[in-house]
């Protein structure tokens, strides 16, 4: 074992492209930053984008909105989800997911987690029954995608509609059918972190005529809903237009116009990331002590992170293992923990939700380690990366090593 120390960080992206620079300066000189503020036949960024997004996803139509949190709850309230209702979802996901379905007045009930980090979807139609819920946000945490074909059909067969949280998965795909395209509604975000970064920002994509109508004014359209290029047709706004509240959560010029050339590069993206993710995944593999979470073939990823198990690993040793790989320039989060630390945290620090016990997930989170993989890093650099965990998952379970 040597002492190598990785010298990347894992919190830093790449550039905003000099295109959208540009593209961000030419708003900011036009003094229009708004939405609707629109020089005469100008369709604008946001609309351009919108448009583009929905042609990207093979969606109908398209909503750009102020984060990826506010997509969801967006798309909630435009369902009619309000106080009390009880929303399903994943009890492995993060807190804006919950707080999407506390956000409308709703009661998050929690689905147990697989091995494969996804959705357990014989849970799921139990806990559809028993509750009686009849919507569920489906979290692609991480970019895990479960069985969507069965999933559905699960979902159709007890009345259940489905929201899917894209955050991780813009780009990704099941069975050839893009993430975001097999529910009601599609959300997506733009944060830092994710796949194209506006700093903050969010989507939502639907073929729903009368739901995207509801989301539109419930983003803060006033009257000006015909400005919008990806929505439904005018006349479908007359049955929403004065019952529907503004709650105002729009995306800007200056963002669109920032997204829209990286938009356009996001293929070549997702395949720098996944060479990044496979780089790491080899170099991980066959690791004693260690499980590689497999992907499904039916699976398009886009590896922008990457998860690992350390199953019979104690406290204490994956506490040495975080601050011993730390110690060599290699950033690691666990889902573990009891308090949340940083954007990390489980379903049973949510207090805001009724308390409730998912024991199996309860055992995966235990040893579950989660790694961001940035495009700041090269395929040279994922190689040391994974030497580096496994020396570190060796020395801190010695036993399992030999």
């Amino acid at each position: 074992m040597d002492h190598t120390v990785f010298k990347g960080n894992f919190t830093q992206q790449e550039p905003i492209p000099e295109a959208a620079i540009e593209a961000a300066v030419a708003v900011l000189r036009t003094g229009r930053l708004h939405r609707y503020n629109l020089a005469p036949g100008e369709a604008g960024e946001v609309a351009l984008l919108e448009e583009e997004f929905a042609a990207f996803t093979g969606a109908k139509y398209c909503l750009a909105v102020a984060s990826g949190g506010y997509a969801m709850s967006c798309a909630l309230r435009a369902m009619g989800v309000g106080h009390g209702d009880k929303v399903l979802s994943n009890g492995f996901t993060l807190a804006p997911v919950p707080g999407a379905i506390a956000s409308v007045g709703a009661v998050p009930v929690f689905v147990e987690t697989t091995e494969a980090l996804t959705i357990d979807i014989d849970d799921l139609a139990e806990k559809a029954r028993e509750s009686g819920a009849r919507v569920l946000l489906l979290s692609h945490m991480r970019g895990h995608i479960c069985d969507m074909d069965r999933l559905m059909e699960v979902c159709g067969a007890l009345g259940v509609e489905v929201v899917e949280d894209c955050a991780h998965t813009m780009g990704a795909a099941w069975n050839g059918v893009p993430s975001g395209r097999h529910g009601r509604v599609g959300c997506y975000s733009t944060q830092t972190y994710k796949h194209i970064n506006s700093g903050e920002g969010g989507l939502l994509v639907s073929d729903d005529p009368d739901l995207m109508a509801r989301a539109i004014i419930l983003s803060g359209s006033y009257m000006l809903y015909p400005r919008h290029r990806a929505r439904p047709p005018v006349d479908t706004f007359e049955n929403v237009k004065l019952e529907t509240p503004n709650v105002s959560g729009r995306m800007d010029h200056l963002r669109a116009a920032i997204l829209r050339v990286q938009l356009a590069d996001l293929e070549t993206r997702v395949d720098r990331w996944n060479a990044l993710y496979r780089t790491v995944e080899e170099g991980l593999r066959n690791t004693p002590g260690l499980r590689i979470v497999e992907r499904d073939p039916r699976e398009r990823i886009v590896g922008s992170s990457i998860q690992f198990l350390l199953p019979g690993f104690a406290e204490g040793q994956i506490r040495m293992l975080l601050a011993a790989c730390a110690a060599r320039g290699v950033e690691l989060k666990w889902f573990g923990a009891e308090e949340p630390v940083a954007f990390t945290s489980r379903y049973d620090s949510w207090r805001y939700a009724p308390p409730q016990r998912l024991p199996r997930t309860d055992a995966i989170l235990a040893g579950l380690i989660d790694m961001r993989l940035p495009l700041t890093f090269s395929t040279e650099d994922a190689a040391l990366i994974a030497s580096i965990i496994r020396d570190e998952v060796r020395r801190a379970a010695p036993a399992a090593a030999e």
